[in-house]
């Protein structure tokens, strides 16, 4: 990142938001990814050693947001929707078209929707209040297409199908896949010692 908190080489004129932290090993291919960045707390994101955020990565982020990226995790593609927080841990890899989202953003009753939405231009309230928080352990893949739910925490070396709707918890080094994703078997744990 250069002085001026824009990037070398980025085909889009913006800058890295203030309260974005990044680590100077970290990639990030451009700022357009923080067009829909409206995040106002301190650290708001924050970006791990050596991670890599590609293009097509959007962070969709409310006013209260918080996303930490871990070390060595690569993004390619991804929406991130967050009202609160999400947490990704290292070495997760989040394929294209993955949508992680901590929050709906519009109600479920169908009545309540529709005033939302007359009323949505000119809404300046929080959303965090209607958010979940995500976990996405360490060693997690998402395969592409995938859609993580509010509230939803993937366990450490876990992977997520292709095109699969993670409304519930997975557990550690399990494979899951489907609409809803369920558990299709269970994966070796290796040593943490060895492969951070």
């Amino acid at each position: 990142m250069n002085a001026d908190r824009t990037l070398p080489g980025d085909w889009h004129h913006g800058k890295i938001p203030e309260n974005v932290k990044i680590h100077d090993s970290a990639y990030i291919q451009t700022t357009y990814s923080f067009q829909l960045f409206r995040s106002e707390q301190p650290d708001a994101i924050e970006v791990g050693e050596a991670a890599s955020i590609y293009l097509g990565v959007m962070f969709d982020m409310g006013r209260d947001a918080r996303l930490s990226i871990g070390s060595y995790a690569l993004l390619n593609g991804a929406r991130i929707i967050c009202d609160s927080e999400i947490t990704i841990g290292d070495y997760a890899l989040i394929s294209w078209n993955v949508v992680l989202m901590d929050s709906y953003r519009v109600s479920m009753n169908a009545a309540q929707r529709r005033e939302e939405l007359r009323t949505m231009p000119l809404r300046s309230s929080s959303l965090a209040g209607l958010a979940r928080p995500i976990r996405i352990g360490n060693n997690v893949w998402i395969g592409f297409d995938s859609c993580v739910l509010p509230g939803v925490t993937v366990g450490e070396g876990s992977v997520i199908g292709a095109r699969s709707v993670v409304a519930e918890d997975v557990p550690p080094f399990t494979v899951v896949a489907g609409n809803p994703a369920r558990p299709i078997r269970k994966l070796e744990p290796y040593c943490s010692s060895q492969h951070a």
